[in-house]
């Protein structure tokens, strides 16, 4: 099925791998031409490859570490180079890391506030600039069911993941006299690699209760609830639903330390 019938050109961040890699898929199926940012030369050109080949659309490779000084800047500059007007960015470029704060490197939970929410804006900004005056566009900013709840031992990612949404519910409602629309997507625990490099504790294969969603499934859901216009989508089904809207009915306090007693190892 087709969720986006008018766009021509997406931009899709963190395109390598996981998530970012299923979208380039299915909007390759449904047509669209692909702009690939990733970090990764060889697994961008070899997606891009076979996405030309499988579905004739055009792919263009952008190889950039987004956490690189005006790496937005530059970006767009590519674009701009090459005559690419974008109809879709996809922001899904982030990661997370487990542990209690004070025990962790600093410098990475600056890059991860750098990379999940400076770069996400300074794209979106520089997207809406063009979207605005041709009046069309999407853009799909990833967050995470993270988002709803304060989650020890994962604070500064789930307080990212907070933002992003925040962020994309307002950008909802400000971008519909322009034409554009803005998505907030919501996955819960995914079959990628995410728990891996966040380095979870092997007796966590996931956050503990919950279930992993397939990537094709998040994306699926995403494309069709930004076709039909909503301001943010949680994928994964019933169980993430109740885990969202858990904080509508339990002290926060009281969810904070539920939760944290959940992500503790002892």
């Amino acid at each position: 099925m087709t969720f986006l019938k008018n766009m021509t050109t997406a931009l899709i961040t963190g395109a390598s791998t996981g998530i970012g890699a299923v979208f380039a898929e299915q909007l390759a199926e449904q047509g669209h031409d692909l702009v690939l940012v990733a970090r990764s030369q060889d697994k961008l050109q070899a997606i891009a490859d076979q996405l030309v080949s499988t579905y004739e659309i055009n792919a263009t490779v952008i190889v950039q570490d987004l956490l690189t000084e005006g790496a937005a800047t530059h970006i767009f500059n590519r674009l701009d180079a090459q005559g690419i007007d974008l109809d879709l960015l996809v922001n899904n470029a982030g990661f997370g890391t487990y542990g209690e704060l004070a025990d962790g490197d600093l410098q990475t939970y600056l890059n991860m506030i750098q990379l999940n929410v400076s770069v996400l804006v300074d794209l979106t900004y520089k997207a809406l600039l063009g979207m605005k005056q041709r009046r069309s566009g999407s853009i799909v900013n990833i967050s995470s069911t993270a988002a709803f709840q304060p989650i020890p031992y994962f604070a500064v990612y789930a307080a990212t993941k907070a933002f992003v949404l925040s962020f994309s519910e307002a950008l909802w409602y400000e971008c519909q006299p322009h034409g554009v629309k803005v998505l907030g997507g919501c996955p819960g625990p995914t079959e990628t690699q995410f728990f891996k490099t966040a380095e979870f504790p092997d007796t966590m294969a996931s956050p503990p209760g919950q279930s992993l969603t397939a990537p094709e499934e998040v994306v699926k859901e995403a494309l069709k609830a930004l076709a039909q216009g909503q301001s943010n989508v949680v994928t994964g089904g019933l169980s993430n639903q109740i885990l969202v809207n858990a904080s509508r009915f339990i002290p926060r306090e009281m969810l904070t330390k539920a939760v944290g007693d959940m992500f503790k190892v002892d």
